[in-house]
This record gives C-alpha cells, sequence and structure tokens, in this order.
C-alpha cells in the first residue's frame, strides 16, 4: 500500500528463497532509480526532476526507467506491498473479529514500514499531499490495491470478491489509508501515524454517529450540560 510505507517482506530471510541473478539485477535496477529520483527530488523538487535526470543518475537509459516505471509518479508510488498485506490477513485466526485482524494487519504494515528511512517516509507522504500528478495516479492505482484486498476479504469470509458489499468495504479501507496519509503530510506529520491509522479504523468501524457521540462527551466535560444535536 504505496501511500504508507514501502514494502519489507514479512517472511523470515531463511524462509524465503534466495532469488536468481537476473532478479537481483532487476531489484538493483529497480532500487537505484528509486534512490536517484528521491535524491533529485531533495534537491530540486519533484516538477525539476525529470526522467531523462533520474536515467543519468541511476545511469540507465530513460526507456530503462519508464521499462521499470511507466510514470514518473509510479517511482514514488509502486511497491511490493500488497501481497504482504493480503498474505497476513489471510493467515489470521478465522474467528478473529474482522475489526481486530484490520489493525493486526495494518499495525504490521507499519513495523515494516519502520525499517524505512524516517525522512524518506515524510517525503512520500509529502508528495502524496502536494503534487496532483501524485495523488491523480495513487487514485488510479489503488484500484488495484482494492482487487487484492477484496481476494483476502472473500478468502476470510467467503464471500464473493466482486459483490458489492465486499467492494464497498476493501475500498473504503484504501481510500481510507490514503487520506491518513494525506492528513499526516497536511499536519507537518506532527502526529502518531500508528494513532491516526487508529482513528481511521475507528471512523470507519463505528461510522460518524460514535465520533458525534464522542464530541458531545466531550463538550459535557468542557462546557456543562450538552447544547443539541452536533450537525455535520
Amino acid at each position: 500500500m504505496s501511500c504508507m510505507t514501502a514494502a519489507r517482506s514479512a517472511r523470515s530471510p531463511a524462509a524465503v528463497p534466495r532469488p536468481g541473478l537476473r532478479e537481483r539485477k532487476k531489484t538493483k535496477t529497480r532500487e537505484a532509480i528509486r534512490a536517484a529520483t528521491y535524491a533529485l527530488v531533495r534537491q530540486q523538487g519533484y516538477e525539476a526532476t525529470t526522467v531523462e535526470r533520474i536515467a543519468e543518475r541511476a545511469e540507465v537509459s530513460p526507456s530503462t526507467v519508464l521499462r521499470y516505471f511507466p510514470t514518473k509518479e509510479d517511482i514514488v508510488l509502486t511497491d511490493e506491498y500488497d501481497p504482504v498485506m493480503a498474505a497476513e490477513l489471510a493467515a489470521r485466526p478465522a474467528d478473529e473479529p474482522w475489526s481486530a485482524s484490520l489493525r493486526h494487519v495494518l499495525r504490521k504494515a507499519l513495523d515494516l514500514g519502520a525499517g524505512e528511512e524516517a525522512e524518506l517516509t515524510r517525503l512520500r507522504t509529502r508528495l502524496l499531499a502536494e503534487v496532483p500528478a501524485v495523488r491523480s495516479r495513487m487514485l488510479e492505482n489503488m484500484s488495484a490495491t482494492g482487487r487484492v484486498l477484496a481476494r483476502a476479504i472473500a478468502g476470510r469470509t467467503g464471500l464473493d470478491p466482486d459483490g458489492l458489499e465486499v467492494r464497498i468495504v476493501s475500498m473504503s479501507l484504501v481510500g481510507g489509508l490514503m487520506e491518513v496519509s494525506r492528513y499526516w503530510a497536511e499536519h507537518d506529520h506532527e502526529e502518531s501515524l500508528a494513532e491516526l491509522v487508529d482513528r481511521a479504523l475507528d471512523a470507519l468501524e463505528n461510522g460518524l454517529p460514535a465520533l458525534r457521540e464522542d464530541r458531545r462527551e466531550g463538550r459535557r466535560k468542557d462546557c456543562g450540560p450538552d447544547p443539541g444535536p452536533v450537525a455535520f
């Protein structure tokens, strides 16, 4: 889920077969392109960072950059996290409440991303919040993430992955996480990302009526008697 973290494998190194030479070279090239892109964005901003400059910095051809990443936006958005998240979700106990499974998987996502350079994580979310092209591409990519999540939900529940309800739940979740990333960046990354994710899940699980009730409780404590309904 690109707007949250860069991917790390959820399995131990001993459990993962060593990739062949061809795959290792492809991974090295992909990482070189990403590193070049982030370095240039830090130096000169996103708009001034062209595919040609990225290729020069990564010591590859522009066509190689586009072979690995169809658009410049994909360089900062693409990762291998979706299958990891789906596998984590599928592995949860069958009798575990759905909300508990989601919280576990998203906390795992945050743990996996903790090894990433903190400044790089902030840069990724800042680009999502500030650059319309990145945000637009993220919206396009969300449908693929939603399909991966829908299949995982279907595997847990026995429901049709193409059913309306499953699609609504999966897309609500990925859309909510995208907004968490934007909110975090727009507020200068001051709040805890883990706490923001928990707040997002609370909103998805309980809806606005529960949030309204929380606000009423807060007003009672601060201002005395409840002044009446809160408009949203």
